[in-house]
């Protein structure tokens, strides 16, 4: 009797997993490295004039996290659902609706820069600093968002290496410049904003190849006016709660960058900056296991196959945990790593650097756990409580509880607060599954409240990409849905579907098979990672081609490419 192992839900977890860690590492480390060149190169003090500007970035990230990651999920389930019109429309409302976007952040931007910066820091005395840096950098916004977005749907298609080399080569040069304009042409931090764009021109013109990949399945379509408002709102509906995030941090980072200027000056700005860069080091992970996560368990919760979600979700869990146990310990034990990375010399600042460090650090579970939560929660469409994950750990509690721990215990009240606002989070996630666990009567269970498939309507199995296999499985799903009168039918469907897969391929390694027998129908999913083959559409070139006899018994058969695998849906008559 077979069983399904997970071999080809692991697989494609790794082929999704490597790129897209190696994606945010790439991004996350050259910010790290960026900040480190400037510390070293104009001193720690240089980063006092791009922390206040953090704000503009997270606050453009939201929007192309909300349009982007938001759209992309909502692609992938279009293409679970077989549905490549919606797909491509979805596709190419994001991509334009973001360079649009891109451009009027430049424009006014720049335009209303007098205003800004004031807003951003109300440091008379290091706002011509910020202006040098802002300046500069908010005009390369339109690139940002194009390079970035279309990231997130070139993964969902498949072709999930293009965003890694693409961000790589952007970070790259933006180093590389931050270098030739900091030291050869003396441009201070301007400079590093110029390499900045300069990067990202580079890394957009490598993305685009992707419109000249034969292998791609999105691609731009004409969309009225009305279907693109529509068809915009449900991709923001979808992507806020994740994307919110960013929204929560533009004003947790703002409120507390006064706080910090008020309470412990620009020694304090420099410290909190260098904590932020800290946190993108465990970020690499987070993004990286999230934006994983997320298409496929999308995909695999909308098919109802929930321990595939549960498989998924153990993974993901395990990596963030692990990640943010081992950097959070090295950070408490050695802080002075990080003021070593961003050559701290001031003795003035090392004790702040060093206490905020240290302090910061104890939150990196908490951050693990309810970022992978918020994210979790947006695949499987629970907005509500992605947004209430959101607004609670992003902005609530970490923006009350700064401003009431610095009046109780003065600068060290700010760092805590991180930590609190986490360890709250997380209490109020697992009273909640309780509460909806109870409240199913069991149909929700465990931390992430998911559901469970009814053993004795779903049937699951793995085999190898060979005949013999194949005909065995035929043979025991027949024994399976014995003596059900569709039994032989299903049986020969399925037996006729493999071999196909199996011949029209010189190799494919695992074929996953899930019967579900419903009341009124019995329904065979079937994925593979061998090349495109579309059962609905014979092929009189194939020189194995049976699968007249499949579309003959079978009352409908749907077919989609999606994550990079064949997944084919055979629908018969109970």
């Amino acid at each position: 009797m077979h069983a399904r192992n997970y071999k080809l839900l692991s697989s494609k977890f790794r082929e999704f997993f490597f790129p897209t860690l190696l994606t945010s590492m790439t991004g996350n480390i050259c910010m790290v490295v960026d900040s480190i060149i400037v510390s070293n190169l104009l001193g720690a003090m240089a980063l006092s004039a791009i922390q206040p500007v953090i704000p503009v970035s997270t606050s453009v990230n939201l929007v192309y996290w909300m349009i982007g990651l938001g759209g992309s999920v909502l692609c992938s389930i279009a293409k679970a659902e077989f549905d490549s019109e919606r797909s491509n429309r979805i596709f190419s409302t994001s991509i334009i609706s973001l360079v649009v976007f891109g451009i009027l952040v430049a424009i006014l931007g720049t335009i209303f820069a007098p205003q800004i910066v004031p807003i951003l820091c109300p440091s008379v005395q290091a706002q011509p600093l910020v202006y040098q840096y802002y300046g500069v950098y908010v005009l390369g916004m339109p690139f940002l968002c194009y390079i970035m977005s279309l990231s997130y749907f070139i993964r969902t298609d498949g072709i999930v290496k293009l965003p890694f080399r693409a961000l790589l080569l952007s970070n790259i040069v933006n180093i590389i410049f931050d270098i030739i304009f900091i030291t050869v042409f003396k441009m201070g931090v301007s400079g590093a904003a110029w390499a900045t764009i300069v990067g990202y021109v580079f890394g957009c013109t490598y993305m685009s190849t992707y419109f000249l990949n034969s292998s791609r399945t999105l691609e731009f379509v004409k969309v009225k006016a009305k279907a693109f408002f529509e068809t915009l709102a449900n991709i923001c509906k979808s992507g806020f709660s994740g994307a919110s995030t960013q929204l929560y941090m533009t004003i947790k980072v703002f409120v507390i960058n006064t706080l910090i200027a008020l309470y412990i000056g620009q020694s304090g700005l420099a410290a909190f900056n260098i904590c932020y860069n800290t946190l993108f080091i465990l970020y690499m992970f987070l993004i990286g296991t999230a934006q994983t996560m997320s298409p496929i368990v999308s995909v695999y919760y909308q098919e109802e196959d929930y321990r595939s979600v549960d498989y998924i979700m153990k993974k993901s869990l395990k990596i963030v945990l692990t990640s943010s146990a081992i950097l959070s310990v090295l950070l408490v034990v050695f802080p002075q790593i990080a003021t070593f990375l961003f050559h701290v010399k001031n003795p003035a600042d090392m004790p702040v650097v060093l206490n905020a460090v240290r302090i910061f650090a104890l939150s990196y579970l908490g951050i693990a756990i309810t970022f992978l939560y918020t994210f979790y929660a947006q695949a499987i469409q629970k907005n509500t409580l992605s947004n209430t994950i959101s607004i609670l750990e992003g902005f609530i509690l970490p923006v009350g509880f700064s401003c009431l721990l610095s009046f109780i215990l003065g600068p060290n009240g700010i760092w805590i607060s991180f930590t609190v606002a986490e360890v709250i989070t997380i209490l109020y996630l697992f009273v909640y599954s309780r509460h909806i666990h109870r409240k199913s009567k069991g149909e929700y269970s465990g931390f992430f409240i998911n559901k469970k498939n009814d053993d004795k309507k779903v049937f699951e199995h793995t085999i190898n990409g060979n005949v013999k296999e194949a005909v065995e499985l035929a043979r025991d799903v027949n024994e399976y849905l014995s003596p059900n009168k569709s039994a032989t039918i299903v049986s020969l469907a399925i037996e006729e579907m493999l071999v196909n897969i199996i011949n029209t391929n010189e190799k494919v390694d695992t074929i996953d098979v899930i019967v579900r027998n419903n009341d009124d129908n019995i329904l065979v999913s079937i994925k593979d990672t061998g090349i495109d083959f579309n059962p609905v559409i014979e092929n009189e070139n194939l020189e194995f081609d049976n699968i007249s006899v499949l579309n003959r018994i079978a009352e409908k058969i749907d077919y989609s490419r999606v994550l990079g695998l064949n997944s084919t849906v055979i629908t018969i008559k109970n």
